[in-house]
């Protein structure tokens, strides 16, 4: 059953490759981004998408550091600070019974 599962996988990320792959063979005509100020960049269609999808994906580990920064110093914090004891663990007053 395992196995089974690893080749399904496989055959997944195969066709996945290969509908990416034929896309990029039927989009190699060139475009053209116009920026402002009459900047322009002409290349493939591909690259136009791959570097949209890279600048996005930049932009999202960019907006995420902070968090993680705060997540971390937080969980380390939490790692040198003093256990806190609740109600149930907290030794209690009066002597046990049977003293």
């Amino acid at each position: 059953m395992k196995q089974l599962a690893w080749f399904f996988k496989w055959i997944l990320k195969a066709a996945i490759f290969f509908t990416l792959f034929a896309f990029a063979l039927n989009n190699q005509h060139d475009a053209t981004v116009r920026f402002f100020f009459g900047q322009q960049w002409t290349a493939p269609l591909v690259l136009v998408v791959l570097s949209a999808f890279a600048a996005g994906l930049v932009i999202g580990v960019l907006g995420m550091v902070p968090r993680w920064w705060q997540h971390r110093r937080a969980a380390a914090m939490a790692r040198h600070a003093p256990p806190v004891l609740t109600d149930s663990e907290k030794p209690s007053a009066t002597p046990p019974y049977g003293i």
